[in-house]
């Protein structure tokens, strides 16, 4: 990957001077430069304004914003403007719209309508990309090239018989014969069985439950055609430049349309979009793990989070404002877990739109207002961890992570429509950053060499190699922690016959013969006193140590808990969801037999290093005590031992 293109630990925003006139546009500069602005994104929606008409181009409104942004010293973030169409191009060219399951046209109206696979639209929006790389290419303003905007948000997935045809060849190319493509899916179960790839449709609507496997290729196919636009706008603009480029990613819990672990080898610098959910039951804890896979997609390098939210968001049902003081830690949680610069949506407050109620660097109520006042103070912040910049942070732990398993994990017709993909994986990081320790989200082919601990939460779909990977770091002297539903299927989506987990069931010493899942409501009770809802099984332990079992429930007296010694290692098996206290528990008792330094934190603090600098993080409201020693990078004093509630701490350690 490319250095990083933006001084120190940056700030920056989406930056939209078409909503606002003129005379607006020097003062923004100003506040910008107030603000600690050191990067705007540039002309993400700005297509029907550069190309009013298909024969006729307008530079120079744009020209004018970038020699403003220039003169002032702000970077840029310079978009391809190909994120939606204008009314003309969707007008002329109907085709290039999207199609849903259903057979459905996703009208215009809103923004990204544009089908993956249409070659008009990519025509078009190539021919966009040509004139902004040819025009601004080399200009000393632009440090960074920003494809489309949220690749997958609106349109991930299309149903259209042009994406029927990219697919069929997609297809071809993946399997070489369709006698492959037969055992891939297991189509000889309801006569699916296809007699040649131009039989093959995308997976629309059905009147029963959909083949899987048939679900799972579409997945990657569709990640894989947009990710194959990407590249045909990041071509165009290496021709004309040697700039950095990148695209933002939405590592998110409510974004799963690409597998980022594939996009990341061709982006030149990984930039991610994350903004707080309300509607999951812990927000910030998201936040963390977001943060942390961002990192693991970045492979440990820098990343820019290239939008979030100054307060509230506009999309949910709810849309909390931020609090005094969570602005800023919320902001220093993603430095914190190697984020090297902090970007917005948006500069000003939009006045009408779809978006008109999102939260701004500047708001509805101006500059006089006490969330740009927080936004200075953040700015301040942000430049005073320039000596953080480029330092990698500290991880005692790897979290196994894949989109795949995601994709295949979350369909209809499995054991319980209550288990999600991401649960384990949530809760399991929360455990392990709860006492302190750094958790690296990786690849399940990641290199494990480096880690104390690995966790495999729920990694349904595993390649054999991947288990080879898990079971050699055991061997070498690694605390492995496997959680239920693991290991099951293969990467075609193909269950492993002799018992579960599959993948796994050596290297635990354990075996299942059938699943024993929980109504909703419904706990059990271990005998060691925790408690566990959601899953249980049918399990056997006749090379491990049963640790605890099922006091009661469906399967009473089965083990609960197993570990097997693994030469230098151990491996622990979890055969059902534990309450949050038994799964701290656990995770205490784990990092401890692998020798780590892991303490529980005070409530509501988080406590991340980056080389000698530690991140005191406080949500909570009231003062938390924090045995960490050194100089505040925020205050510049020595670290009292205290860090406020709602407030943040950056320690270089003595």
């Amino acid at each position: 990957m490319s250095a990083f293109p933006f001084r120190g630990v940056a700030m920056g925003c989406d930056y939209n001077p078409e909503q606002w006139p003129r005379e607006v546009w020097r003062e923004d500069v100003a506040l910008m430069r107030e603000a600690g602005v050191g990067f705007v994104t540039l002309g993400v929606f700005s297509w029907a304004l550069l190309q009013p008409a298909p024969d006729r181009w307008d530079f120079g409104w744009f020209d004018e914003v970038v020699e403003l942004l220039h003169g002032a010293g702000i970077a840029i973030d310079l978009a391809t403007a190909t994120a939606s169409p204008p009314p003309w191009l969707t007008a002329a060219y109907p085709e290039i719209l999207p199609v849903d399951e259903s057979m459905r046209v996703v009208w215009p109206g809103s923004r990204q309508a544009w089908c993956p696979s249409s070659p008009v639209f990519r025509g078009h929006a190539l021919a966009l990309t040509e004139q902004l790389a040819f025009r601004y290419g080399d200009h000393p303003a632009v440090r960074l090239w920003h494809v489309s905007n949220e690749l997958g948000c609106h349109n991930g997935r299309c149903w259209c018989d042009v994406s029927a045809a990219a697919f069929r060849r997609w297809l071809a190319d993946r399997y070489g014969s369709v006698e492959k493509l037969n055992d891939a899916w297991g189509t000889a179960f309801w006569s699916q069985h296809y007699g040649s790839f131009d039989e093959v449709l995308p997976p629309r609507l059905t009147g029963a439950s959909p083949n899987p496997g048939h679900e799972l290729d579409f997945a990657r196919f569709s990640s894989d055609e947009l990710l194959a636009h990407y590249r045909a706008e990041r071509d165009v603009i290496r021709a004309h430049s040697a700039v950095p480029v990148t695209t933002n990613l939405m590592v998110t819990a409510h974004q799963d349309q690409q597998d980022n672990f594939r996009w990341a080898r061709e982006l030149d610098l990984v930039s991610n979009d994350h903004y707080l959910d309300g509607r999951l039951p812990d927000p910030r804890a998201e936040l963390d793990f977001a943060a942390d896979l961002t990192r693991g997609v970045a492979r440990r390098e820098p990343w820019l989070l290239m939008e979030t939210a100054t307060s509230a968001v506009n999309w949910q049902p709810v849309n909390l404002a931020k609090r005094p003081g969570e602005l800023l830690v919320d902001a220093l949680t993603h430095v914190a877990r190697g984020a090297d610069g902090i970007g917005f949506f948006q500069w000003r407050a939009s006045r009408a739109g779809a978006e008109k109620f999102h939260s701004a660097l500047v708001p509805h109520a101006g500059a006089d207002s006490a969330r740009f006042r927080e936004v200075v103070a953040l700015g301040d912040a942000l430049a005073r961890l320039a000596p953080v910049a480029g330092s990698p942070v500290e991880a005692e732990v790897a979290l196994l992570f894949d989109w795949e398993a995601w994709w295949a994990c979350d369909r209809p017709s499995m054991p319980s429509g209550e288990l999600r993909y991401l649960d384990a994986a949530h809760r399991w990081h929360a455990a392990f950053t709860g006492l302190g320790a750094g958790v690296d989200v990786v690849h399940p082919s990641a290199d494990l060499d480096r880690y104390a601990v690995v966790v495999v939460p729920t990694l349904y779909l595993c390649a054999d190699a991947d288990a080879d990977g898990v079971a050699a770091a055991a061997r070498r002297g690694a605390q492995v922690v496997v959680t239920y539903f693991s290991g099951i299927a293969d990467e075609r989506d193909h269950v492993r016959l002799g018992g579960y987990p599959g993948a796994f069931r050596e290297l635990l010493g354990v075996r299942a013969e059938e699943f024993a899942p929980l109504p909703p409501g419904v706990t059990v009770t271990l005998d060691d006193g925790a408690t566990a809802d959601l899953w249980t099984e049918v399990l056997a332990a006749p090379d491990a140590e049963v640790v605890a079992s099922f006091v009661d429930g469906p399967v009473a007296g089965a083990p609960a808990l197993t570990r097997r010694g693994v030469d230098a290692g151990a491996a622990w098996y979890v055969a059902t969801r534990l309450d949050a206290a038994a799964t701290a528990a656990l995770a205490a008792r784990v990092a401890a037999a692998a020798g780590m330094p892991a303490t529980a934190l005070p409530p509501g603090v988080t406590l991340t290093r980056r080389g000698r600098h530690a991140f005191v993080l406080n949500r909570g409201d009231r003062p938390a005590p924090v045995d960490v020693r050194g100089t505040d990078l925020l205050t510049g004093a020595p670290f009292p031992g205290v860090v406020a509630g709602r407030s943040a701490a950056v320690v270089e350690e003595v």
